[in-house]
């Protein structure tokens, strides 16, 4: 690689999504052209504002929080102030800050790597495969707060944790920023074993739980399809939660995150199936005001199609008359 070939790559064909590319061919060229993969990593945290944040949040949350109440601390606007220290002699400070460290030392040897646990994105290995699969379904957004891949780093978080019984499958795997996922672990106290019991959860006398396996076209472990009996349009289908669950609500995220990952592929499904399906209306009655009358939730996976009615302008806003026009 000569000097032209690099500068032409770096000016002219380097298409980037990050900074990632410049700051690694940076660090490689401030390195002699050889440097330890941990090194490259270093030099782009130094770069990551997401990370600065989330530690101001621990400042201020935890740590800070400990020694305003101690009384070592006095917190004034955004600055810290350590109490007394322009009373401590330079040796005071140094034998000061020698303690401190032997009391970090002392912690990390009897913890080890577990006190940085909650900062690692899972407990084991998810593949690339999966995580992209992930974070496509999110549209590259972390599904609690919004923030995009490109402002803040993207965490594949397990819904119901592994160590809690929850599975690797994708719909029990959600994109979440570093920040989101550290917060949800930190307040969640939900009870998994009664979670993962509610997922087999089925009412005898439901239309919907006692359904016939064979009107079944597609299902995974949460969610099951079959045609309308009574469809709208052609191939107009529903879109089940196994649960006996009575609105869209009372689902759990794994259970949305089915039914979202399913309607994407019976869209393309039914587009591929007939070429005349130029449109969907996606329904959910909730509640017998709304017209619910099976209470067990199900969405409406109903295919349009040019000239299928006179004016189709208003959508579901006809579900009451007369408010479809404006």
């Amino acid at each position: 690689m000569t000097y032209k070939e690099l500068a032409d790559f770096i000016e002219n064909r380097m298409r980037m999504s990050h900074i990632y590319q410049p700051v690694m061919i940076m660090t490689l060229l401030n390195k002699n052209g050889r440097c330890h993969q941990r090194e490259i990593a270093e030099m782009l945290l130094m770069f990551d504002e997401s990370q600065v944040e989330y530690y101001e949040k621990i400042t201020n949350n935890m740590v800070g929080k400990v020694l305003r109440n101690h009384g070592i601390v006095e917190k004034k606007n955004k600055e810290y102030v350590l109490k007394g220290y322009e009373n401590l002699t330079t040796e005071e400070i140094e034998n000061l800050i020698e303690l401190c460290e032997t009391k970090r030392d002392e912690y990390i040897e009897k913890r080890g790597d577990r006190i940085w646990e909650h900062r690692r994105s899972s407990t084991g290995y998810i593949s690339g495969t999966q995580r992209y699969e992930v974070l496509k379904r999110a549209k590259f957004h972390c599904e609690l707060c919004g923030v995009s891949a490109f402002e803040r780093a993207l965490e594949v978080d397990h819904i119901v944790p592994r160590n809690k019984g929850g599975t690797d499958n994708l719909n029990n795997c959600q994109a979440l920023c570093y920040s989101c996922n550290a917060m949800k672990r930190d307040r969640d106290d939900t009870n998994f074993r009664e979670t993962i019991a509610s997922y087999q959860k089925s009412d005898h006398d439901c239309l919907f739980c006692k359904i016939d396996k064979n009107r079944i076209v597609m299902e995974d472990n949460l969610t099951y399809v079959v045609r309308d009996a009574y469809p709208v349009t052609d191939l107009h289908t529903l879109i089940i939660p196994k649960r006996h669950v009575k609105t869209y609500f009372d689902l759990g995220q794994s259970e949305v995150n089915s039914s979202t990952r399913i309607i994407n592929h019976l869209k393309e499904e039914i587009e591929n199936e007939d070429s005349k399906v130029t449109g969907f209306n996606i329904g959910i009655n909730s509640g017998e005001s709304a017209g619910q009358t099976i209470f067990h939730c199900h969405i409406h996976l109903i295919p349009r199609r040019d000239g299928d009615v006179d004016n189709p302008r208003g959508g579901v806003r006809h579900t009451i008359p007369g408010k479809g026009y404006y």
